[in-house]
Order: C-alpha cells, then sequence, then structure tokens
C-alpha cells in the first residue's frame, strides 16, 4: 500500500507533525520523522542507532537542517519547530507531496527548483541512507546544502553542551560512539556549534521533556547549474564498510518484498500491516535469538505483549521460523512456571511480574500448532507446559494460584500482574487481585490445550480434562453477572468485579469455550454496546463513575486513564474474533466484519503511516496515543484478517 498526502494534509505547521513514519532494522534501530520531515518528539530521529539489541539505543542523528539557494536567495525546505515558534524552519510551506512505501519520500517546489529527498534504512544494520533528486527548471544556478543535526546520546537522554564531537578519516565521534559517513557530495567540516531550543509537541501535550538540544559540525552540498538536474547522497552508519545508496534502497524494496509474498494476504490494508508487522521483530544479543518489541518508540520487549502480538506478527504472516525461535528462547527462561515480562539487560535477571505471560505462551504453542501441525515442537514444549500447569495449580510467586475451586488467583499487595498493570506510587487505579477474568479464561484453555496434546505425550497427567470441567464450571457460576448479561471482570468481592471491562471478550474468542453459545452472545452484545469503537475496545463502560474519556497531560494524569476508558486497539481484534465466533463464521458475518475493518486503512494514515498506535481517547478516538506504533495492535488485527482470508 502506498501512502500518498499532499499540501492540504500539512494545512498548517501543527497539522504537518501529526503523522510521523516508521522504519526500523531488525536490531532495534529505526529512523522516524513527521511527514513534514520535523521531529514532533525526542525520540524522532533520522538515525536511532541500536548499539546492544534490541534496547540499548543511541539518537545518532536526529534532524536534517537543509536550504535550497536559486540564483541568490536562499530558503528552508526543512521543517522544526523551536521554542516560542521562534527561528521556525519553514520548509513544509514548498512541500508538494509526501509518500511513504517501502521508504518515505518528500517534494519539494522552490522557484522553480524540485527537490525530493528519499531516506532508507538498510535491514540489520545501523546505516541510513539520504538521496536528493534536484531538477534545476528556475533559469539561475542552484546549490542544496544539508547540515545534519547531531546528539549521539542515549534515546531520550538530552545532549550536552560539554559534548565533543571529532571528525576525521570519514568518521564522527562523540560520547563513545562512531559513526562512519560516505557522500558524493561537497563535505564541508564545520566550528562545532549547538542549537537549542528545539520544540517537541508531542512531548509537550504529554508532560515530557519538550525542549531539545543538537550539535551541527559539518555540511554537504550540491551545485545544479541552471536547466540540468543532479543527484545527492550520503550514507551514516556504524559498520566498517557502508553499502551504497543504492544497496541500500534496492535491499529495502527487496525485504518487504519478501515479506508481503510470505504474508499472502489479498485484501491491501492486511498487506500493510503484515509489512507494519514485521517492524516489530528484532534480534535480542542477551539471548542471541529474536523477539518482539512491543512499541515504537518507548517499549522494550515484554513477554505478555509477546505472547499476544507473535500469533498475528508471525503466524498470520508465515513468519513461522520466528515464532518457533521466540517460542524456543521463552523456554529456556520459564522460572517456577513463570515466563519473564522482562529479559535480563547486562547481567540483570528476568523480571516475572505476569500471570499471563505463561498461560499466553501455551495458547501461542497452540495456534503454532495449528498452523504447522509440528508433533515434534509440541513435544519438546510439553515440559514447559506442564510445569506451568503445576506450578499455577500449587502456587507461584505474586500470589499466582489456583484455587479450591480450581480458578486463579493472582496478585497480591501493589504488585500488578495483569495487563492493567499501571501503578502510581501507593495508587492502584485498576486494582485487579483476586480472579481475574481473562486470566481464567486463559487457564480454562491452556488445560484443554493441554488435554489435546496428551495425545502426542501419553505420560502426561490423565487430570487436565477433569480439572478443565471443574474449572468450568466455576467459571460460569461465579463470573456470570445475570444481572448486565455478561461477564464479571474480577472474583473479589470488591466493587471492581462488577464494572464492564473490555477484558471478558477473551472468554468468547478463544478457542476453547467456556461458556454456553447463549452466553457468548450475550457477551458479544454487550461488549459492542458498552465498549466498541472503530479503532479499538473501551477498558470501561463510559456509563461508570470512574470512568475518564481523555488521555493525556503529566504523568499522573495519564496512567490514572490510562485503563479507566481509554481506547486500546489489540482488544479489537478479539471482539472481531468473537463476533465471527457466535456468528457460526457465516458469510454475512464475514462481510460484515471486513465492512466494520475498513475503519483500519484510515487508522492506517493517522498517527505513524502503516502503522496501528497503542491507544485512543475514551471519549472521542480520533488521534492515535502512547506508543505511536504498536505489536499487538497490529498483531490482533492482523489475526482477524487472517480468520476472513483463511478460516
Amino acid at each position: 500500500m502506498k501512502f500518498i498526502y499532499g499540501k492540504q494534509d500539512w494545512k498548517t505547521f501543527e497539522r504537518g507533525e501529526e503523522n510521523c513514519y516508521l522504519m526500523t532494522n531488525g536490531l532495534g534501530g529505526f529512523s522516524s520523522l513527521t511527514m513534514t520531515g520535523s521531529c514532533g518528539r525526542n525520540n524522532h530521529a533520522v538515525l536511532m542507532a541500536c548499539v546492544h539489541s534490541p534496547n540499548h539505543r543511541y539518537n545518532m542523528i536526529h534532524r536534517l537542517e537543509e536550504t535550497l539557494q536559486v540564483g541568490n536567495e536562499i530558503e528552508y525546505i526543512s521543517s522544526q519547530d523551536y521554542v516560542k515558534h521562534e527561528n521556525r524552519e519553514e520548509g513544509w510551506l514548498s512541500q508538494t507531496c509526501f509518500t511513504f512505501e517501502d521508504y518515505p519520500r518528500w517534494t519539494y517546489l522552490v522557484k522553480g527548483v524540485e527537490v525530493v529527498r528519499t531516506i532508507a534504512l538498510m535491514q540489520g544494520q545501523n546505516t541510513v541512507g539520504i538521496f536528493y533528486e534536484i531538477r534545476n527548471s528556475s533559469g539561475e544556478d542552484a546549490a542544496l546544502t544539508v547540515r545534519p543535526h547531531l546528539q549521539f546520546v542515549p534515546k531520550g537522554a538530552l545532549l550536552s553542551e560539554d559534548q565533543e564531537f571529532v571528525v576525521e578519516d570519514g568518521k564522527i565521534s562523540s560520547g563513545g560512539q562512531t559513526l562512519r559517513f560516505a557522500t558524493n557530495g561537497e563535505f564541508q567540516e564545520q566550528p562545532l556549534t549547538f542549537h537549542d531550543g528545539l520544540y517537541y509537541a508531542y512531548d509537550a501535550c504529554d508532560g515530557r521533556r519538550e525542549r531539545g538540544r543538537t550539535a551541527v559540525n559539518h555540511s554537504i552540498s550540491v551545485r545544479i547549474p541552471a536547466g540540468e538536474t543532479a543527484q545527492l547522497w550520503m550514507v551514516y552508519g556504524m559498520t566498517q564498510k557502508l553499502p551504497s545508496m543504492e544497496e541500500i534502497l534496492q535491499g529495502v524494496r527487496e525485504y518487504r518484498r519478501g515479506l508481503g509474498e510470505c504474508a499472502g494476504f489479498r485484501n491491501e490494508t492486511a498487506k500493510a500491516l503484515a509489512l507494519a508487522a514485521n517492524q516489530f521483530v528484532s534480534y535480542r544479543a542477551s539471548t542471541a535469538k529474536q523477539t518482539i518489541l512491543a512499541g515504537f518508540p518507548f517499549f522494550e520487549d515484554w513477554g505478555r505483549d509477546t505472547m499476544i502480538a507473535l500469533v498475528g506478527c508471525c503466524l498470520s504472516t508465515g513468519q513461522l521460523d520466528t515464532a518457533e525461535n521466540i517460542l524456543r528462547t521463552f523456554m529456556l527462561y520459564c522460572k517456577k512456571g513463570l515466563m519473564p515480562n522482562l529479559f535480563p539487560e547486562g547481567g540483570e535477571a528476568p523480571g516475572y511480574n505476569t500471570v499471563d505471560a505463561s498461560l499466553l505462551f501455551i495458547l501461542a504453542v497452540y495456534e503454532y500448532y495449528r498452523r504447522t501441525q509440528d508433533v515434534v515442537f509440541v513435544k519438546s514444549a510439553w515440559q514447559t507446559m506442564a510445569e506451568i500447569v503445576d506450578w499455577y495449580r500449587n502456587g507461584t510467586d505474586f500470589g499466582i494460584r489456583m484455587d479450591e475451586d480450581g480458578l486463579i488467583m493472582a496478585g497480591e499487595k501493589l504488585d500488578q500482574v495483569t495487563w492493567m498493570d499501571v501503578r502510581v506510587g501507593e495508587i492502584l487505579p485498576t486494582p485487579r487481585h483476586g480472579k481475574p477474568v481473562e486470566i481464567n479464561a486463559y487457564w480454562y484453555n491452556a488445560l484443554c490445550i493441554m488435554e489435546e496434546f496428551r495425545k502426542f505425550c501419553p505420560e502426561g497427567s490423565k487430570e487436565y480434562g477433569r480439572l478443565a470441567e471443574q474449572v468450568k464450571e466455576s467459571f460460569c457460576r461465579q463470573f456470570w453477572n445475570q444481572e448486565a448479561g455478561c461477564l464479571k471482570d474480577l472474583v473479589s468481592g470488591t466493587r471492581a468485579d462488577l464494572q464492564i471491562r473490555c477484558n471478558q471478550i477473551w472468554a468468547v474468542s478463544l478457542p476453547f469455550s467456556v461458556l454456553s453459545p447463549e452466553q457468548e452472545k450475550k457477551v458479544v452484545e454487550v461488549v459492542f454496546r458498552k465498549l466498541y469503537t472503530p479503532y479499538g475496545l473501551r477498558t470501561l463502560d463510559p456509563a461508570d463513575e470512574e470512568f475518564r474519556p481523555y488521555y493525556g497531560g503529566e504523568q499522573l494524569d495519564r496512567d490514572l486513564a490510562y485503563h479507566q476508558g481509554t481506547v486500546w486497539v489489540f482488544p479489537l481484534g478479539g471482539y472481531y474474533l468473537a463476533y465471527l465466533k457466535v456468528n457460526g463464521y457465516s458469510e454475512e458475518s464475514k462481510a460484515y466484519v471486513e465492512a466494520q475493518l475498513e475503519s483500519m486503512a484510515a487508522a492506517l494514515r493517522e498517527g505513524c503511516i502503516g502503522q496501528l498506535p497503542e491507544i485512543y481517547d475514551g471519549g472521542n478516538p480520533v488521534s492515535s496515543k502512547g506508543c505511536f506504533a504498536q505489536a499487538w495492535s497490529v498483531g490482533e488485527i492482523l489475526r482477524v484478517y487472517d480468520a476472513l482470508e483463511r478460516g
């Protein structure tokens, strides 16, 4: 899918910063700027390198300052805001087009001179190529000058004016990092200058650091005589031997073409999402395996997010080897029946504060088996899955244990072990200690899966089926809210039990039904009536006194709203799968879901182009918020397209 934007999409400077692109390199590094080429966040960068995959990132080249001289007049074609809007670069006024397909392209027209800029990120390397095509029809000589604004600081850090930059032998060194460069243009070293007061509108609105600083120590230029054309390219990277500009462009095109062919979707939106899905797959140095990053630009790779995203991002896209690779990595780190929620960095131990990752692992193995019929892998994972069930039955860390009724209890003190895991000091905005509804739906499905897999591992316990029946009986008796016609969110004896939340949808969408068909239909109806939006499910019924319609502001305000009505994209996948299930996957239901999903095409054009975000406001979900690209959002919607096209 080729995304095309014109001048009407940046009628103002502010409108031009609403959308950005994202390219990732499979190492944790990325490139992301707005569609007008500015940095609207301190985490935007021409080159955000990852020096130790996947989370040790350095903002190497933050932005590009570009001026075009036509005759004796000089104009910016770059755009960037500064504090109080002073000295704002207004290149957006001369910008005529922005497109994103395999990589972003900007087109500018100044006094008869057309400039097309292309940026491409090399897969598997911290290398970026910047390419300009210039056509001079002005009748006067012209010159394009590019000044890269450098930072060489860890992602999110503020550059110090004491930091030194050294240029020698085709490389720039600073802050312990070295960046090599090559160009066909005229390179000129300049006295080091610091540019202070860059303004980040999309950090300011969320209470993050709104000011930035960059350093400039060189320029690269090209002259274009009247009536002639010229090309200017520059390559910056952290490898000993830099690829050519054409190698970078061709490599990106071929890589993405291969991904699309492997995924094999017919729907254009699904094709775009399949490419988006791969942007989250990264190498992890500490495990020497692949992993899935939860979201850009903020998040790392987390166990819960990985297990949810893996099915859509890897299995639905045909990346079966990647899925197996990730599952095997998690098997190595299973401890006391718990899967890591946070993988180790350096000498640090993994974090295990999640109740759902282990159960989701069993579900992911089942989905992998359904896709591959790989019995050998199931047998290799059996011991890990059996240990998970045993630990959950007998009790493990974080208050996770099976109660006498067969249901799973989780959480104690200030621990938050479900995905609604915000903690603000001593405040738990969504306390879910007790028996969470989705955890027990996962638990029932895990037991059913183990019973089914026992045909491959006959030495396994014969108790799985019997226990599953007990769980089903207890679940229906304790979770069903007869008055509301849906499921309780929790069994804890508190007010939270009766809150209508999106977590109940997974009790319907999962492969093994813990509810009766009539109950499943009622859940889908209530979720649609109370929580559904075209871009995601609300986390809380708007009629609830704790509902918060707006997500934004300082950290405290954002955390208090995070799961109190905020719309999340990823549960929408569960809703559509549940809708298809309760309607028997009829042609009518498929047509309805496909029509509803047309909204996703619009979502792909807003925020991060070609991606789906983490969240939207609960009141009026029109602008993406949180991470502008979120793995489980993409993965869960891909699962729906997979179900529509392949059943």
